[in-house]
C-alpha cells in the first residue's frame, strides 16, 4: 500500500491518461469517430465546421464530467465495500454478531 501512496503523492497515478491498445475495440471506435468528423469536416461550409467543432467539444467536455463522476461512484462504492469487510458486527449468523 505504501507504493500506491507514494504514487499517488509524486503524481505517477493518472487513471484518465491511459494508452490506447492498437487494434483493440476503443482504437476501432475511435478510428471511426476520426473518419466521420473528417467527412463531415469537409461537407461543411465554414459556419457548419465552426458549429460541428463546438459540438464536438461539448461532447468532450461532457464525456470528461461523465468519467470523472463515474471514478468517483466506483472509488465510493469500493470504499463502501472495504467498510463493510471490516465490520465484525454485520450480522453474520454464522459468528452470532447481531
Amino acid at each position: 500500500m505504501r507504493t500506491t501512496l507514494e504514487d499517488l503523492y509524486y503524481g505517477n497515478i493518472t487513471p484518465c491518461e491511459q494508452q490506447m491498445i492498437p487494434g483493440s475495440e476503443l482504437k476501432r471506435a475511435v478510428n471511426r469517430v476520426t473518419k466521420c468528423e473528417e467527412q463531415l469536416m469537409g461537407l461543411l461550409n465554414e459556419e457548419g465546421q465552426e458549429t460541428l467543432t463546438k459540438l464536438i467539444r461539448s461532447q468532450h467536455e461532457s464525456n470528461s464530467i461523465t468519467a470523472t463522476e463515474n471514478f468517483i461512484l466506483g472509488f465510493r462504492l469500493g470504499v463502501r465495500i472495504m467498510a463493510e469487510c471490516m465490520n465484525d458486527n454485520d450480522g453474520d449468523i454464522r459468528t452470532g454478531g447481531e
